[in-house]
């Protein structure tokens, strides 16, 4: 018999007010995976991870981390539940010091698990290191993205979503996210990240999901969607 998902939405749907954004999204997450969820601005993608962290309310549908029904809790206890959730725009706490904002967010996991500390989050990112004691709003946007990345794990999380991480920042420190993403991977983090960018995603996804006009339009495996013209065309490209 095979292990529930980590992560599994069913059927769900969203509203702001009278206007529907997500219809009928089901998504399925095993441990251990890196899902990107992709699709064009406004597609849903946001959304759908509002809704997996408590923002928004499905109006329909059933969302369960390990086999739990996690929509209807309050943010707070699905943040205890184990998701961590990085907004694209970062949120670095600015006058407090790189350090500082790790600190912050030290907490065991649901389960007691203290795997991710300051000793562990430096040797995964070692130019943390380098400016501990820097103010978080003096850093450049892939050092902030950088420093939300390791902030979510500081709260040794079941797994983490990642909107756009890479919008906004040079190729070359995409490249660096990338490799740190796949780093984490390897590592065995459960990851899901929001994205438009579709060659990152195939470097570091293991997984795709496709959304538009808020609904998933394919499932499978990153490798497969490399052959699928017809699909990045119709719903992928700018």
């Amino acid at each position: 018999m095979n292990p529930a998902p980590q992560l599994e939405l069913r059927e769900v749907d969203v509203s702001y007010g009278a206007s529907q954004i997500l219809f009928g999204v089901s998504i399925t997450i095993e441990k251990g995976a890196t899902m990107a969820l992709l699709g064009r601005n406004g597609a849903g993608k946001t959304t759908t991870f509002k809704a997996i962290a408590g923002l928004v309310a499905p109006s329909a549908g059933r969302i369960l981390l390990n086999a739990g029904v996690i929509n209807g809790l309050s943010p707070y206890r699905i943040a205890r539940a184990g998701v961590s959730y990085v907004p694209e725009d970062r949120q670095v706490f600015p006058e407090h010091t790189v350090e500082d904002n790790l600190t912050i967010a030290k907490k065991p996991g649901p389960h007691g698990q203290a795997y991710w500390n300051l000793q562990r989050i430096y040797e995964v990112f070692p130019t943390l290191y380098s400016i501990r004691h820097r103010p978080a709003g003096r850093l450049s946007g892939g050092e902030q993205q950088m420093l939300v990345i390791a902030r979510a794990l500081m709260g040794n999380p079941e797994i983490v979503l990642l909107d756009e991480p890479s919008e906004g920042l040079a190729p070359i420190i995409v490249a660096q996210i990338a490799r740190l993403l796949v780093r984490l991977r390897d590592m065995g983090v459960t990851i899901v990240l929001a994205e438009q960018n579709l060659h990152f995603c195939q470097t570091v996804a293991t997984h795709v999901t496709v959304i538009d006009k808020g609904q998933i339009v394919l499932c499978d495996k990153a490798e497969n969607l490399q052959r699928d013209a017809e699909i990045t065309r119709r719903y992928l490209a700018v």
